[in-house]
């Protein structure tokens, strides 16, 4: 079934559930947690994924409500020319396609981390043959369309939902001394700097790594226009989210803070950047190198399914881009398959950058991209969930009712209303931290020391993180209200129909759908 804009409607519900599960279990989770735990401690480390979750569960749900009834190609970034002024919309694309630009060589690069597991001290092997044949094998996944993206998907979505169910068991088994013979409890939770580690400080620097760790959850948004079905896959897909975060990340983070101690040298490098995969480590104290090497092996296919979501997503920005008239048309062709091949080729050349950047340090590099991501994903989360305000407005102004609506948001208002002061509290943290820790030179032995150098380092990441991604938006929404000459939409007029999914009628003869299981019905929540 092909759509407006060249698109096809090949993404079954199967596939809408594990390209959502994809985009929450990935690199962030796999490499940044270690760094976590290092930076906040065990306790800080969990309350940040519980904050950042709960404010992503709403704006899960408003995306779902939305998307459900207006399953648009570009998802959330189209909604603001329906519900504000297009001028917003304009900024979001371009803001969502350079968050997932920026995301692909920092995925490649962490490939390259990954991979160093398994090379011995001092090899001379070229990482950068790594990312280069995970941007070949994503370019021919992604040109032979929505069906086959989907279907990757699916399967390595499976591949790291089983390896986070064995790991938690594992863990279990670890932290009660059954495996590995050493029994830790909760004792890391007890040395120096735990369970806070650095206080309040220390756990509001780990929020946007923590965001970038969460970062992709929305996808089911962008998916919704290649759905088979909206109505049905869409709320699915949302819906999971809640158990998703509470078993797929809080177990993990628990257990991994209960093996690893905070201050393991295998976490960070001195100069702070990260050095393996926490995941691993845990394996590695039990004694199971077999096990170590197995975790390592899922994550570097989670770079490799992550990059996949990211390359997937940053063609569909460009594709909406060029639809809306912001971007140059060409850009926006598509093939046979419904595959829009010329984003394709610029999507690929910005995963080359990863090629480059790998000579400057992988880890360095990801740690600088991990700090704007993080930033612009809050971003886009903010906008995501003011313009479901306004679509509420909107909705109201013309005569309408929720019960109109084909799937509502839970939680709405009130849930709404935390998740933004969390937000509010989350980005001006980054933005107050970004000023303050600036560090000093006369708290170290001069210029060339070390630690000031990465200290100063930090901060400049730090510093760029929090207040580029807002620069951008800003200087793209005036720049185009002002070239265009664009007003706020008045409600009244607000087109809140087209685009709409109607579905088929339902054949009366085919009778009732047969209740699931029990078993089945637990389940889905996961997966």
């Amino acid at each position: 079934m092909t759509e407006p804009g060249g698109l096809k409607r090949d993404l079954r519900l199967r596939h809408m559930v594990m390209i959502a599960i994809s985009g929450t279990i990935g690199t962030g989770l796999f490499l940044t947690s270690g760094k976590t735990v290092a930076t906040a401690g065990p306790l800080g480390a969990l309350f940040a994924y519980m904050t950042i979750g709960v404010w992503l569960v709403f704006v899960c749900q408003a995306i779902g409500e939305i998307a459900t009834l207006l399953p648009l190609p570009g998802a959330f970034t189209s909604w603001g020319a329906r519900v504000f002024d297009e001028a917003f919309s304009f900024q979001m694309t371009w803001v969502y396609f350079t968050n997932w630009a920026l995301t692909i060589p920092a995925e490649l690069s962490a490939s390259s981390l990954v991979v160093s597991f398994w090379l011995p001290e001092g090899s001379d092997f070229p990482l950068w043959i790594v990312p280069l044949i995970i941007i070949v094998a994503l370019v021919i996944i992604n040109l032979l369309g929505v069906k086959m993206y989907g279907e990757a998907e699916y399967w390595f979505s499976i591949l790291k939902v089983v390896t986070i169910i064995v790991f938690i068991i594992c863990g279990i088994l670890v932290d009660a001394g059954v495996v590995g013979g050493t029994r830790y409890g909760v004792d890391n939770w007890k040395i120096a700097g735990a369970p806070f580690k650095g206080g309040f400080k220390s756990f509001l620097s780990v929020l946007v790594s923590v965001g970038f760790a969460y970062g992709g959850t929305e996808l089911s948004g962008v998916t919704a226009a290649e759905s088979r079905n909206p109505h049905k896959h869409v709320p699915k897909a949302v819906n999971t989210v809640l158990v998703r975060i509470a078993f797929f990340y809080i177990l993990s983070i628990f257990f991994l803070a209960c093996i690893v101690p905070n201050d393991d040298p295998r976490l960070l490098n001195s100069d702070g950047t990260v050095v393996n995969a926490p995941f691993t480590i845990v394996f590695l104290k039990a004694g199971m190198r077999g096990g170590a090497d197995y975790m390592n092996a899922v994550i570097f296919t989670s770079v490799i399914s992550a990059a996949n979501s990211d390359f997937y997503v940053a063609t569909r920005m460009l594709l909406s881009l060029a639809n809306n008239g912001w971007a140059p048309k060409f850009v926006g062709k598509t093939n046979k398959r419904g595959v829009p091949y010329v984003a394709v080729g610029i999507t690929t050349l910005f995963s080359c950058i990863a090629l480059v950047m790998i000579y400057a340090g992988a880890s360095t590099v990801f740690d600088w991209l991990v700090s704007i991501i993080g930033s612009l994903i809050f971003l886009i989360w903010v906008c995501i969930l003011f313009l479901h305000f306004r679509f509420r407005q909107y909705w109201k102004a013309q005569g309408r009712t929720p019960k109109d609506l084909p799937y509502q948001s839970w939680g709405y208002p009130y849930g709404h209303y935390l998740a933004m002061v969390i937000a509010t509290c989350c980005v001006v943290a980054s933005w107050y931290l970004s000023i303050d820790s600036k560090p000093s030179m006369s708290m170290y032995s001069g210029p060339e020391d070390p630690k000031y150098i990465a200290a100063r380092t930090k901060w400049a990441q730090g510093l760029l993180g929090a207040w580029f991604p807002w620069l951008q938006a800003i200087t793209l929404y005036f720049g185009w209200k002002f070239y265009k000459k664009t007003k706020i939409i008045d409600p009244a007029l607000a087109d809140l129909d087209t685009g709409r999914w109607i579905p088929a009628p339902r054949d009366p003869s085919s009778g009732e759908e047969k209740p699931k299981p029990r078993w089945r019905q637990v389940l889905s929540n996961f997966v």
